[in-house]
């Protein structure tokens, strides 16, 4: 239902843009409810209105391209990814049903929750481990295993639905965006099946417009129809570096506007920074422990440092979640 009912309120929003932006009709007076009035509403409507607006800087709607990271963009990261939190559970499941499986030491860490253990595990190791929970399921079987999942799991400290934590403001922006001729996409470190899942429901991003980290698949003829087999091999990493290559491979143009919370978003921005049409980088910076999270240069999950400093340097748009929001979640916890 909340996916749902979301979805209504996402596109009725930007249906109302639309209509806004057409000659002859009244723009509404905010554009941007959620967000306070401040440098960086100013600095997000201004933009939008010197490329889509006569005059020099102008901006053909081909070429309006904005992309987003989610952990932590969209909706929130902390205590860990989510994608985490259900790969922990299906992990626990794979393992019951083939001890054997124990034998991998991320496999048994994760399944007893063994805390230590894990702290102890290499990145390489932890990956491998969440994107295994794949292998040997098609696209849509993997699908629905998520799907199940996100309905019935709830967020250990918010208890509601991990779909109900996403941002109110940004849900506001990518229509904004949208209605204005923007073509937003997902660019993220998250597995690409999995956001695909639910990116369209609660973002009006359909599954051609998420790019993100993938699993080699193969092939495979199923009782007479084709499908798709994820294979234990990673395709493509969608962090850091991993990100710019994939804009350009599933895009094709730079975007003028990139919108992240972390280092691992540098890469991006700063590939929307050398664009030679007028741009804008926006970084969400987790200010506010009281309504979400507070946390930047030292934490494990979205940590933000370098990407701050080169922000301040090079005079990207920092949104402080504390004092350029009103609200937090698109659902009240």
């Amino acid at each position: 239902m909340f996916l749902s009912n979301r979805r209504a309120v996402l596109v009725g929003f930007a249906a109302s843009w639309t209509l806004a932006a057409a000659p002859g009709l009244a723009a509404p007076t905010d554009p941007l409810p959620s967000w306070n009035t401040g440098p960086a509403k100013t600095a997000i409507t201004a933009y939008v209105g010197k490329v889509t607006g006569p005059g020099p800087d102008f901006v053909p709607p081909a070429e309006r391209i904005a992309v987003f990271d989610n952990d932590g963009t969209l909706w929130a990261e902390q205590p860990i990814y989510f994608q985490f939190a259900f790969a922990m559970e299906r992990i626990g499941q794979m393992v019951a049903k083939d001890p054997s499986l124990r034998q991998k030491p991320a496999f048994a860490a994760i399944a007893d929750r063994d805390q230590a253990a894990m702290a102890k595990l290499s990145e390489k190791d932890l990956v491998e481990a969440v994107f295994a929970v794949q292998i040997g399921l098609t696209t849509r079987e993997y699908q629905a295993v998520a799907k199940a999942w996100l309905d019935q799991a709830r967020h250990p400290r918010f208890h509601m639905p991990y779909t109900a934590l996403t941002y109110q403001p940004q849900l506001e922006l990518l229509a904004y965006l949208r209605a204005y001729g923007f073509k937003t996409y997902i660019v993220s470190g998250g597995e690409v099946q999995f956001m695909r899942t639910f990116a369209e429901q609660v973002y009006g991003v359909p599954p051609e417009q998420v790019i993100g980290t993938s699993m080699t698949t193969k092939f495979e003829l199923r009782e007479g129809k084709g499908v798709l087999v994820a294979q234990p091999a990673l395709a493509s990493m969608d962090d850091g570096p991993g990100k710019p290559a994939n804009i350009d491979l599933h895009i094709g143009r730079a975007p003028l506007v990139a919108v992240g919370n972390s280092d691992g978003d540098l890469e991006m921005l700063q590939y929307s920074a050398s664009s030679q049409r007028p741009n804008l980088q926006i970084l969400i910076h987790h200010d506010d422990g009281i309504r979400e999270y507070a946390y930047d240069r030292q934490s494990k999950i979205g940590k933000l440092d370098k990407a701050l400093d080169e922000a301040g340097a090079r005079g990207w748009t920092v949104v402080s979640m504390k004092s350029d929001w009103k609200t937090v979640f698109a659902a009240k916890p």
